[in-house]
């Protein structure tokens, strides 16, 4: 072919779609370059649509198919595709129940140009693998599949919008892999069995009562699935999977009119079906009052009340509908914050709540408002009570003023917050940002342009506007009241005429207005005298600046351009609750959590809240069983509220009773039904074993919380923090040494150091040896649940963590395949692991799946086999060659996130291992010198088969 036409014919193509690609914008001009002011954007009625970011480019083809193209480079040399069809499970024939997903399986067993298992060769070609990289979802109206694949490998963009051209139009169903997927399926039914799927089915059958979604559950049902036909599954597949109802989305490091010529090459020919079936709309029908619901289940745990409405849904897409979203945002925050001081008293009548208006996941064509609460087993009518009546308050009161100047404040700071971090947004979130324009309409301004509605709407939004959306949220008309409850003793379950009594007299009642208890301005009234640097040591090849304070506290700042608008934290010295007598244990090992619930300083939790209103922080102590600390955040404007709230936390803690009556309360309801859980016996019986028993290792039970201690855990945490000189802090973000150093002198200098030198103590606590095997019978679904931990002394060094990943990501890819691919056993096989240096070296690899309890022992064979082949066979060249590859990708990967670094830098410290700070702890070079040997070593020494254990948990027999 002369490749003058070849070319020419390409451009002309991409010409036109280029012409096509018309943005789902109004006819207004869109605010040029980063322009945030409200004048910006006032010519806008609030009938035009939103505007488009410009970087995007939105269009459709001939044949309807959407397209969305845009360059990001967060993360760098990677793309994030999308192909999203508007067809999920409410489009199913009453002999296609569970097919849309069983399709959905299909696409990843066999397609034109991947034929068999070639999308998973392909991506193992890469370091990639289904699931991690590729993977796939169904839900009622849509299905949607995710791509990531590099972009600096030649070829590889292509092939990859090969691969979305295959899920549109070249799925081959061969029948051996229908099979093969049929197991698969069902696996994935059966791994969702359980209370908390039965209870949301019964909640979900309410909601869409007189629906076609109440009947047409993503997940189908087994019979259906067990019984399905080629021809069922083609159908489908022929009806549904077509232009006219597709999205393809790409992302990321990419050239946008190199991929749109791609999009062209890949999709323009693609038709739809003659003759074409109408793809029909459904909703759920209104109805006049309120209905009523209790719905019960023998295995759940926790007993919950909810208020909700629905109404049609706004236009997402307009400007008038995004000024309609920030009502609501403000009306939820507020009334969310209510519940929160409501749940903060003495005897809170729920362990917590929260309100919210957002689109029905199902059917799109309506708005939620939910108001719901945590009960506990005889506070179902005194919860639902206190949301009714709170309810009521606000529909005759509104709220105060100062609230709404709060809301106001913390809503603008959120999208101040969103321009600055925008240039680090991950590709990943522009690509569900984009799958949601598509399915619901949601408006894709820039971050500017929303900055900018921002500032022009709320100067004119007005608390008698917001106070009015009371009546729009829960209006009587379509409104819902549903509490689900466990099938226990000691839960009190009202009729539904109980229900609607205590709502009816909420509306009844004689109430007052909230009043809103005032809050100080500032944090401190008073700064600490500062203390000061008095060594500085450089780590040049880490990029790490070293401290040692006046007090003997060490700094270390590790300054980054990852995130323009986040400053990470951690404190840790070592101690922690393996100080504490066996005696003082109980009180000890909650103190964090105690001493957190009841603020800080002068402030207790609900005022704290207040104070800190529009800021973006957050210090959070804690008391583990070999150290104690503090870990936190800030952006860098809201920094020196950040050192002064942990400098609060060292030397003012709050011990509050009231806020420690309500969590008692609140853990006391959440314990008293935990073991009906199959899930929750298994784990404790997991951890036992392994565990030796030991009473410093025994779950929480409502006997244990009935014997806390305020003022012994107060005494606890105080002496915890009462010495900063064996605290290290750690630092990494958008900062300077220069910018921080006069908050960490004013700050962490100042902190009061006795100089005791403590360390923490070694328990002895160690798992067995030996192999032990256990079966636990619980439980009323028809899945078992298996795990398998080999655990035992461990040579604590970056080689060795290596060798141990290396081994955990080769046991991991076996037993995948093994397993699910080729046994159909089980949707999911989990290989884990874990190393530790302290208080003694130990480390855990665990493997974890579900399945059908008469298949248990034979995959339980299997499981063991493919353990032996890792530990007997030594890999090829070819093979250490692709770990090398997925692992230099993860390492990469790591190294782009501050959250990755702080908790590598700070690992270094606590393992007293500072002077290799500098090196990665996987480093490129450590990788590239892995070899067969290495890894079959590795193998044999941490899956030893002379010790481990099985836990298996099967159904309760009748």
């Amino acid at each position: 072919m002369n490749f003058f036409r070849l070319r020419h014919a390409a451009w002309h193509v991409f010409a036109f779609l280029l012409a096509a690609a018309v943005p789902v914008a109004s006819a207004q001009t869109p605010p040029s370059g980063h322009e945030t002011s409200a004048a910006s954007v006032a010519s806008y009625a609030l009938g035009d649509q939103m505007p488009v970011d410009p970087e995007v480019l939105v269009g459709a083809l001939p044949n309807g198919l959407r397209f969305y193209v845009r360059p990001n480079g967060k993360p760098a040399r990677q793309a994030e595709l999308r192909l999203v069809v508007k067809a999920g499970s409410v489009l199913e024939d009453d002999d296609q129940r569970g097919l849309a997903h069983f399709v959905e399986h299909m696409l990843f067993e066999g397609t034109k140009h991947f034929p068999g298992q070639g999308i998973n060769g392909f991506l193992g070609s890469l370091g990639l693998s289904i699931g991690a990289d590729a993977n796939a979802a169904t839900s009622f109206d849509e299905t949607q599949y995710t791509l990531r694949v590099p972009t600096d490998v030649p070829g590889v963009l292509d092939r990859a919008l090969t691969i979305l051209e295959d899920w549109a139009v070249g799925a081959t169903f061969d029948p051996s892999g229908i099979e093969r997927q049929r197991a698969i399926v069902l696996a994935e039914w059966r791994m969702n069995l359980g209370a908390d799927e039965r209870t949301a089915d019964k909640v979900r059958r309410v909601q869409l009562e007189g629906s076609r979604y109440a009947d047409r559950s993503p997940i189908g049902n087994p019979d259906g699935i067990e019984h399905a036909q080629r021809e069922q599954l083609t159908r489908f597949y022929r009806d549904w999977y077509r232009p006219d109802l597709m999205a393809v989305i790409v992302v990321g490091d990419v050239d946008r009119a190199a991929v749109a010529r791609m999009i062209a090459q890949h999709f323009l020919s693609l038709s739809n079906p003659s003759p074409e079936r109408p793809r029909p709309a459904f909703d759920v029908p209104e109805h006049q009052g309120t209905r009523y619901a209790v719905v019960t289940d023998k295995e759940t745990t926790a007993t919950a009340a909810m208020i909700s409405t629905l109404r049609p849904a706004r236009n997402q897409g307009s400007v008038g509908g995004y000024r309609e979203i920030l009502l609501d945002q403000l009306f939820g925050a507020m009334f969310s914050a209510r519940l929160e001081e409501l749940g903060q008293r003495e005897k809170p009548p729920f362990l917590n709540a929260d309100a919210d208006r957002s689109l029905f996941p199902a059917p799109r064509t309506r708005d939620q408002a939910v108001v719901q609460a945590l009960v506990s087993n005889d506070g179902v009518t005194q919860g639902l009570d206190a949301l009714a009546t709170e309810l009521e308050r606000v529909r005759r009161f509104g709220f105060t003023a100062t609230e709404f100047d709060r809301a106001k404040q913390a809503n603008m700071a959120g999208s101040e917050r969103v321009v600055t971090q925008g240039p680090d947004r991950e590709s990943s979130s522009r690509a569900n940002e984009y799958t949601r324009n598509f399915l619901e309409g949601e408006a894709l301004p820039t971050i500017w342009q929303e900055l900018a509605f921002h500032r022009r709407f709320f100067p004119g939004i007005t608390l008698s506007e917001v106070n009015a959306l009371a009546d729009d949220w829960f209006p009587v008309r379509n409104r819902l009241v549903v509490v689900s409850a466990p099938e226990a003793v000691g839960v009190v379950r009202p009729v539904e005429a109980q229900l609607a009594a205590v709502v009816r007299t909420a509306s009844e009642k004689r109430l007052e207005p909230y009043v809103d208890a005032g809050a100080a301005q500032t944090l401190m009234d008073a700064l600490p005298t500062p203390g000061r640097v008095v060594k500085t040591e450089l780590r040049a090849g880490a990029g790490i600046t070293e401290w040692t304070l006046s007090n003997g506290a060490t700094v270390v700042l590790k300054p980054t351009t990852l995130k323009a608008d986040q400053i990470l934290f951690r404190a840790v010295a070592p101690g922690g609750t393996s100080l504490a007598s066996d005696d003082e244990f109980i009180y000890a090992r909650v103190a964090d959590e105690v001493i957190a619930a009841g603020g800080a300083g002068r402030f207790n939790a609900v005022a704290l809240d207040k104070v800190l209103a529009g800021k973006s922080v957050g210090v959070r102590p804690f008391i583990h069983e070999i150290n104690e600390g503090m870990r936190g955040g800030a952006t860098p404007r809201d920094l020196e509220t950040m050192f002064q709230l942990v400098y609060l936390r060292f030397t003012q803690p709050r011990a509050d009773p009231t806020a420690f009556a309500a969590m008692r309360s609140q853990a006391l309801a959440l314990l008293a039904n935990q073991t009906a859980s199959p899930d929750v016996v298994f784990n404790q019986a997991v951890a036992a074993a392994l565990n030796g028993d030991s009473p410093r290792r025994q779950p929480e039970t409502p006997a244990i919380v009935e014997r806390w201690n305020l003022e012994k855990s107060l005494a606890f945490y105080q002496a915890r923090f009462a010495d900063a000189s064996h605290f290290t802090f750690v630092f990494v973000g958008s900062f300077t040494p220069e910018s921080i150093k006069p908050l960490v002198e004013t700050y962490i200098a100042s902190l009061p150091a006795t100089h005791a030198n403590e360390t923490w103590r070694d328990l002895g606590i160690a798992p067995p040896r030996g192999v032990i095997e256990k079966t636990i019978e619980k439980g009323i679904a028809p899945k078992s649940e298996v795990a398998i931990v080999f655990a035992g002394p461990f040579v604590y060094d970056d080689a060795n963590n290596l060798a141990l990943q290396t081994v955990t990501l080769l046991l991991q890819s076996r037993l995948s395949d093994a397993i699910r691919e080729e046994l159909g056993g089980t949707y999911n096989i989990a290989v884990n692991s874990e190393a530790a240096k302290n208080p003694r070296p130990q480390y855990r690899v665990r493997i974890d799946w579900t399945c059908d309890p008469a298949r248990t022992a034979g995959l339980v064979q299997r499981v063991m086999e493919e353990v032996s082949f890792v530990r007997k066979t030594q890999l090829s060249p070819e093979q250490v060659s692709r770990v090398r590859t997925i692992l230099m990708r993860d390492a990469e990967r790591d190294s782009r996130e501050n959250e990755y670094l702080l908790a590598q830098i700070s690992r270094r410290y606590d393992d007293g291992d500072a002077a290799n700070v500098g090196t990665a702890v996987h480093s490129p070079q450590q990788i590239s010198e892995l070899n067969g040997a290495a890894i079959q070593l590795a193998a044999q020494r941490y899956l030893d088969t002379e010790n481990y254990l099985r836990v298996t948990l099967v159904p309760a027999t009748k």
